[in-house]
C-alpha cells in the first residue's frame, strides 16, 4: 500500500458505519465512505460536533449540513497550500491519500536535474500539478470542468508557483491527447486521474471501463524519449490496482520497457492506526 502518512493539517481520526471523521486544518468534517462496510464503534463526540456533516438522501445524490465551517478556508501539505470547500457529492476539492503520490512526482522530477515537462489529464483542482511545478517541472493541466480549472489556478497561485509553470486548458481530455499527438508534442512524465464517468465540455461521453485503454494506448505516443513517471490512479469500484497496471504494462512497457508499481492508497486512521483504502495507484518507470 502507498500510505499517505506525513501529513499535519490533515487527520483521519476514526472510520466506522459508512463514514469517516476527518480534520481539516482546524475543522471537523463528517463524510460517507463506500470503503467503510463495517459498523465499529464511534467513539469521539465529534460524530455529532463536527463542523459539517454530509448526509446522502434516499432520493440519491446528498447535501452538507453546515455549522461552523466557513465557504472555504486553506490547509498546507509541505510548501503546498490548498483552498478547500465542501463541495457536491462530498468531496472537498482535495484528495488527501494522492500525498504520497505528490511526494513520489516531486522527487523523481527533482531527482532528474533535468527540465521536465509533464501532463496531468483529468487534472480537477491541480493538486498533482501543484506539486510538479513546485519540484520544477513545466505542467500542462487539462480538465474538462472550467471550474475546476480555476480551483487549480486558485490552489497554484495559494502554494507560489509561478504563472508560467503551469498551462491551463479545458478541455476533453481524450480530443487534447488526439490532437497533442498531431502537433507532435512529447512529455517526460504524464498524470492520469479518470473517473468512473464524466463527460467532455462538448458533451463527449467517458466511460473508464470502455475508454481507459485507449486513452492509455494514446498517451503511449505523446512519451518523450527521456521518459520520467506515468501514474494511473483509479477510484473505480472494481478496477484494482493490478487491472491498472496490466493496461500500463500492455501499451507503455512493452514500447519503452520499464516496470510498473501497483498498489492501493492509503491514510492511516488515528484511532487504531489502520490504514484506510483510498482508490489505487499503478506507477511506470523507465
Amino acid at each position: 500500500m502507498f500510505v499517505s502518512d506525513k501529513w499535519i493539517d490533515y487527520e483521519l481520526l476514526e472510520v466506522a458505519d459508512g463514514e469517516r471523521l476527518e480534520r481539516w486544518g482546524k475543522y471537523h468534517l463528517v463524510r460517507p465512505d463506500p470503503q467503510v462496510i463495517w459498523k465499529g464503534e464511534k467513539y469521539s463526540e465529534l460524530w455529532t460536533k463536527a463542523d459539517a456533516i454530509y448526509r446522502r438522501s434516499s432520493e440519491g445524490g446528498g447535501a452538507w449540513i453546515k455549522k461552523k465551517v466557513p465557504e472555504e478556508w486553506q490547509i498546507s501539505y509541505g510548501d503546498l497550500k490548498f483552498c478547500i470547500s465542501p463541495m457536491g457529492f462530498k468531496h472537498t476539492g482535495i484528495f488527501p491519500e494522492q500525498a504520497v503520490n505528490w511526494d513520489w512526482m516531486s522527487g523523481l522530477i527533482k531527482k532528474a536535474k533535468r527540465p521536465i515537462s509533464v501532463l496531468n489529464l483529468f487534472g480537477y483542482t491541480g493538486a498533482a500539478s501543484v506539486a510538479c511545478a513546485k519540484a520544477g517541472a513545466k505542467v500542462c493541466h487539462v480538465d474538462a470542468s472550467k471550474g475546476m480549472v480555476q480551483k487549480a489556478k486558485i490552489n497554484a497561485n495559494l502554494s507560489g508557483v509561478s504563472a508560467d509553470s503551469i498551462r491551463y486548458i479545458v478541455d476533453d481530455c481524450f480530443k487534447f491527447v488526439s490532437r497533442e499527438i498531431r502537433r507532435g508534442n512529447f512529455y517526460d512524465a504524464i498524470i492520469l486521474d479518470p473517473p468512473s464517468y464524466g463527460r467532455g465540455p462538448g458533451g463527449e461521453k467517458w466511460m473508464i471501463e470502455k475508454d481507459l485503454d485507449s486513452l492509455i494506448a494514446s498517451i503511449s505516443l505523446l512519451i518523450s524519449d527521456k521518459p520520467l513517471f506515468v501514474l494511473l490512479n483509479s477510484y473505480t469500484t472494481g478496477l484494482s490496482p493490478s487491472s491498472c497496471g496490466y493496461i500500463l504494462h500492455s501499451n507503455i512497457c512493452k514500447k519503452f520497457g520499464g516496470k510498473v508499481e501497483n498498489k492501493e492508497l492509503g491514510i492511516p486512521v488515528t484511532a487504531d492506526g489502520v490504514c484506510l483504502p483510498c482508490g489505487a495507484s499503478s506507477r511506470w518507470t523507465p
